[in-house]
């Protein structure tokens, strides 16, 4: 669920929740962003996510345009690296892509539909194509834009890992697996092939239903937790691999030597949700879903659309789905001529009972959390007291101590950093994005 419906709802409640539970006095002060010193002129579509080069210049994944661009010190386009034109080498391809930070200056381009990854040197040049380590990873490694995506660190990638899940479909009605709330970390060597898993993090959950009506039509709905307590997780410079526990907000550390530590617990001002606090944002998160199903239909028929397509009504091929198990009325197996996927209707997402919202508001949301060019975590907290016009981020060193509490204009969120203390933020619209860099300090 998208983190400003979710901090909306918040706001609905912020007086009650601001009459909770002391303040913690050990807290830093908050502090501007430094200032914007390069804006693009042009606008481009959802950019995912970037890569900071030597000399100011930028490989911008721009998902929505299906492109890859590399853009000088301000922001002007040096080349296009790849995109959809017919007979380019360099494609981009119909699903999940992501950029990684490779070795050196050079950037991996993972394209989860053709299984591959560019090699792109530092003035955007591709050198090589290489397969994704695991096929049935694909789709995590190239996932920069719906999470933390995937990092390569001394001859690894690491990405959290995805389960294998089968739904099966008995007499027409999809039975959905129950999902776990935890997944690995999982570091894969890229020369050996060797996996191995580097710890766990809790993950929203989240329950989809499917039922059939008398005419064939399939109704899903999606019950989810808008303000679930999860864990975050980032791949330091160094390697590094950092698990925010969102529990009790410390940090265990992964070493890329293998050696494992934990830091002491952080301070954060936490606030207790009583029952008439849990009751109240479940409501407001329900007034704003059924408001952004009214104004936007066209997003409820498009998952729909996937649904079917994940059913067997759409095209083949690509990276790997849901797996269908179809059981006829013969048993499994079946028998007969296959099934024709049936007509879905657009999902009905619903909220979970108040009783299963956190005793304590939890401080960040999935994926609000990004490691700097200096080794540091910059972690997007959820706001539990009134607080300047902004996003908020806890500044988080080596050894699990917040050092800064840093303040990020509105509108903006951190796209990436580059040495010397630059900060890549978007401004985003909901068909575009303009990039600015910006100072730390």
């Amino acid at each position: 669920m998208h983190t400003r419906l979710l901090l909306g709802a918040l706001t609905l409640s912020a007086s009650t929740l601001a009459a909770q539970a002391p303040v913690s006095s050990s807290r830093p002060a908050i502090r501007p962003l430094g200032s914007v010193k390069a804006v693009s002129k042009d606008s481009m579509g959802m950019v995912n996510n970037v890569r900071a080069l030597p000399g100011g210049k930028l490989l911008v994944n721009d998902a929505a345009n299906r492109r890859v661009v590399l853009l000088d010190s301000m922001f002007k386009v040096i080349k296009v690296v790849a995109d959809t034109t017919p007979g380019n080498p360099n494609s981009y391809g119909g699903g999940l892509a992501s950029l990684i930070a490779f070795r050196g200056d050079s950037t991996l381009f993972v394209d989860a539909r053709s299984l591959s990854m560019l090699v792109i040197d530092g003035n955007g040049e591709v050198q090589r194509v290489m397969s994704v380590p695991r096929a049935q990873d694909a789709m995590m490694l190239a996932a920069g834009g719906m999470g933390a995506g995937a990092f390569y660190s001394n001859g690894h990638l690491v990405y959290r890992g995805m389960p294998a899940m089968r739904m099966q479909i008995n007499n027409g009605v999809p039975q959905m697996p129950s999902l776990p709330d935890t997944m690995a970390i999982t570091r894969v060597n890229l020369q050996s092939r060797v996996v191995d898993t580097l710890g766990f993090v809790k993950i929203p959950k989240t329950n989809t239903n499917f039922s059939r009506t008398d005419d064939g039509r399939m109704n899903i709905s999606i019950e989810v937790n808008p303000l679930p307590t999860i864990d975050e997780w980032t791949v330091l410079p160094n390697g590094d691999v950092a698990l925010l526990r969102g529990r009790d907000y410390h940090v265990d550390w992964v070493e890329a030597n293998g050696t494992r530590r934990a830091s002491p617990k952080m301070a954060f001002d936490w606030k207790r949700m009583t029952d008439e606090d849990k009751s109240k944002l479940v409501d407001s998160v329900k007034t704003i879903l059924d408001a952004q199903a009214a104004g936007n239909p066209n997003q409820g028929q498009a998952m729909a659309s996937a649904f079917g397509a994940m059913m067997g009504g759409g095209a083949g091929g690509g990276a790997p789905r849901t797996q269908v198990m179809v059981r006829m009325d013969g048993g499994p197996g079946g028998g007969g001529a296959p099934t024709r996927a049936p007509q879905v209707s657009a999902p009905k997402i619903n909220v979970v009972s108040a009783s299963e919202i956190p005793d304590y508001q939890p401080p960040f949301f999935a994926n609000s959390t990004r490691a700097d060019a200096d080794g540091n975590l910059w972690v997007l907290t959820i706001p539990t007291k009134p607080q300047p016009a902004g996003s908020v981020y806890d500044v988080i060193n080596t050894k699990g101590e917040v050092t800064e509490r840093v303040l990020v204009p509105a509108g903006r969120t951190i796209l990436g950093f580059g040495p010397g203390g630059v900060v890549y933020l978007a401004e985003r619209t909901a068909t575009s994005t303009k990039i600015e860099r910006a100072t730390v300090r």
